[in-house]
């Protein structure tokens, strides 16, 4: 595999992933220091998913009508000007249009850099190139938590700098070589027939939605809560993060030798333990509190590949993208949930509530899992697939996660019945 022509990409993709995954932190403590009430703060969370989702679905027909290019930098455009907005009206009903926008702008430049990416790699390269995003991912995410201690919450600068960051994304993309990748068909989903397939990994995605949401959106909230500084705040995200990263492998390792369901209980016990740790051992030490947020992204972060690995055990080759693209529907309805819930649950008792209502979240899905683990058999050690890690960034990403198991000649072509949705299927 030749990495040099998709360096552009790599760069254009770090960049979009360090500014997503600083921007929830930034609004909830920017938002805490204008006033704003963690209920507000919340719907700003529900609102981005809400975008998001709406991007999931819209993005590929802007990808056919114009092209990866030009959607990329009209989206580029639109999510630099929103940053930049986000200081000028200092206003919840204003951010909360503004978070839905930039919700629908990041899952459109993830979707048009993931299909590029897939457009340029053949099968047998698919798999060193997930593992490249996902280190890009890790790395990206967990320092760009840095630039608030940096810059500083308060005032122009900080958003300044993400705006710079936005916009310079478009100088790689624009400089790429001049190909033009095929764009990606709809793709198309049957919620019914992925519910059939594995209730479980519906509910799994839902619930880790749900938590994970709320974690990346309250957790500054508590972490300001309980006398975090602003560089601890970082380091208190960050190690949630870095600790999602850490348990992949070994639980997905598991999880490929055992039932999952067995791995997936165990994990959302991991959380429950950990959430329960935090939220009634909060402000005991720092250290305390970096070591129980790291337990909580190690056991929960994981959930998400966990589930959608369970339901591809039960799917062809074929459904791969089917699968995501309906598992990624459920996370982002537990996405726009969580940030809401959990707000009004901190308001209500106190910020340490938040890891109450996660490890309640996780206790509901072990109970879910004991109930599917009644009514259905493991799958046979033949059938299941090798586990992989995949980022909640797009759809499209399965196409890489196929490591060459996927052959072009797999993919049916496009149905132009709209009840042929469970076999309808495209990359």
């Amino acid at each position: 595999m030749n990495l040099r022509p998709l360096v552009p990409l790599l760069v254009a993709a770090s960049i979009m992933l360090a500014g997503n995954g600083v921007q929830g932190t930034l609004i909830a403590i920017r938002g805490a220091q204008e006033g704003f009430s963690t209920s507000l703060i919340g719907f700003m969370g529900t609102a981005y998913f809400g975008g998001f989702l709406l991007g999931c679905v819209m993005i590929s027909r802007m990808l056919n009508a114009v092209g990866h290019i030009r959607t990329f930098a009209a989206l580029a455009a639109i999510a630099a000007s929103g940053t930049l907005l986000l200081v000028l009206l200092l206003n919840g009903p204003a951010w909360i249009a503004i978070r839905f926008v930039m919700g629908f702008c990041f899952s459109g430049l993830f979707t048009t850099i993931e299909s590029w990416l897939n457009s340029s790699v053949d099968n047998s390269g698919r798999g060193r190139l997930l593992s490249i995003y996902r280190i890009i991912d890790i790395v990206a995410v967990t320092g760009a938590q840095f630039i608030l201690p940096a810059f500083g919450t308060g005032g122009f600068t900080v958003f300044a700098v993400m705006a710079v960051m936005i916009t310079m994304s478009l100088v790689p993309v624009s400089l790429a070589d001049r190909s033009s990748p095929t764009p990606p068909r709809d793709i198309h989903f049957d919620m019914k027939g992925i519910w059939r397939l594995s209730p479980l990994a519906c509910i799994g995605c839902l619930a880790i939605g749900a938590t994970n949401s709320a974690f990346r959106l309250i957790g500054p909230v508590y972490a300001q809560d309980i006398g975090l500084s602003i560089t601890s705040v970082a380091t208190f995200m960050s190690a949630g993060i870095f600790g999602g990263a850490i348990l992949q492998y070994p639980l997905g390792y598991w999880s490929d030798k055992h039932d999952r369901r067995v791995v997936l209980m165990a994990a959302s016990g991991g959380a429950v333990v950990a959430g329960l740790f935090l939220g009634f051992g909060a402000g005991v030490s720092p250290i305390a509190n970096y070591a129980g947020i790291f337990l909580f992204g190690a056991f929960a972060l994981p959930l998400y590949s966990l589930s959608v690995a369970h339901a591809n055990d039960y799917a062809e080759p074929t459904q791969y993208v089917m699968v995501s693209a309906g598992l990624m529907f459920c996370f982002s309805a537990g996405a726009m949930v969580g940030p809401f819930v959990s707000s009004f649950v901190v308001e209500l008792y106190a910020p340490p509530a938040l890891f109450t209502y996660t490890s309640a979240v996780h206790a509901t899905l072990i109970v879910a899992t004991l109930w599917r683990m009644r009514v259905r058999g493991p799958v046979p050690a033949a059938r299941r697939g090798a586990f992989t890690m995949l980022l909640r960034t797009s759809p499209l990403l399965a196409r890489l996660a196929g490591n060459g198991k996927m052959r072009k000649t797999d993919e049916p072509k496009q149905s132009t019945n709209p009840g042929d949705t469970a076999k309808d299927l495209s990359a």
